[in-house]
């Protein structure tokens, strides 16, 4: 197996000229260009450890919100991070993480995240646009081939984790990324505590099982309102939906996140809730989903 300078002097995948040498067949980074789509992708997730997919049958949950404090949860942890958002439609992340109007830089192993402080790794959809408000109007190949390039074609060097925003749904773009990622570790599924979106999001446990994907857990997000005058918690929509929902469908529950007026502001300032706010309940309910995760082998 061929191997280049930089690798051979222990600084494997740090030094610009090197994305890391593969085991396949002793083809490096750069040679990628000759490979299938599918092959890059092999590549490339080989040097992530865990994969952890954020899903949920259903929009308007919060699950962007959930996948970026997740993500800088984990990187609170000491871990490598990164996080992909492939939700075409409407990408959150770069708001999410004040990242509007960046591009990532593309080299001869492909396209570079942008990398935030603290060293988390992001990729979105968003970044390729345009304008913020422009519409991504493509039929399913389109998408698949987009997907793959996310996946295959984007250095993202070695990680402990990559954490991936899905699309809300069970359709063409889910069923692309689930059944693309080699060995994903599980799905964290989101979903608020009505049952109006409890019996959406139940759908995405099917899903999981239909593809043979572990659920790693439910997180009951949007559970009550902690009010900001006298803190205590207003069951605004109801608790305990997300809750129940794991018990029937026999997977872990994972946690609640309250409604908190702070995880608005951050959300739309673009600063990531549970490193700004580590000391309220809402980010200690975030550390404690986290937890199980960092127990993942």
């Amino acid at each position: 197996m061929g191997s280049c300078d930089s690798c051979n002097s222990g600084n494997s995948g740090n030094s610009p000229e090197c994305g890391g040498c593969s085991t396949e067949g002793g083809q490096t980074d750069i040679s990628k260009a000759n490979l299938s789509d599918d092959e890059k992708v092999k590549i490339n997730m080989q040097r992530i450890a865990h994969k952890i997919l954020v899903l949920s049958g259903k929009g308007g949950v919060g699950k962007s919100t959930v996948a970026v404090n997740l993500a800088t949860a984990l990187a609170l942890q000491g871990r490598r991070v990164g996080l992909l958002d492939v939700d075409f439609h409407g990408p959150s992340i770069p708001t999410l993480l004040h990242l509007e109007g960046k591009r990532p830089e593309a080299t001869e192993n492909g396209l570079l995240p942008i990398t935030i402080e603290g060293g988390m790794k992001v990729m979105s959809i968003g970044f390729l646009l345009q304008r913020p408000d422009d519409a991504v109007i493509w039929r399913g190949p389109l998408k698949i081939g987009a997907i793959k390039q996310l996946l295959g074609d984007v250095a993202w060097g070695d990680l402990d984790y990559l954490v991936i925003d899905f699309p809300p749904g069970t359709g063409d773009e889910p069923l692309t990324v689930a059944q693309t990622i080699p060995e994903a570790d599980g799905a964290v599924v989101v979903t608020t505590p009505q049952d109006v979106s409890t019996i959406d999001v139940s759908k995405s446990v099917t899903f999981c099982r239909q593809l043979n994907i572990p659920v790693l857990g439910v997180v009951e997000n949007m559970s009550g309102l902690i009010c900001p005058h006298c803190s205590k918690l207003i069951d605004l929509f109801k608790q305990g939906g997300g809750e129940e929902m794991a018990k029937r469908m026999g997977v872990p529950f994972l946690g609640r996140i309250p409604l908190d007026p702070q995880i608005v502001q951050s959300s739309d300032e673009g600063r990531p809730f549970v490193y700004h706010h580590s000391n309220t309940e809402a980010a200690a309910a975030f550390q404690g989903i986290v937890e199980p995760l960092l127990d993942l082998r």
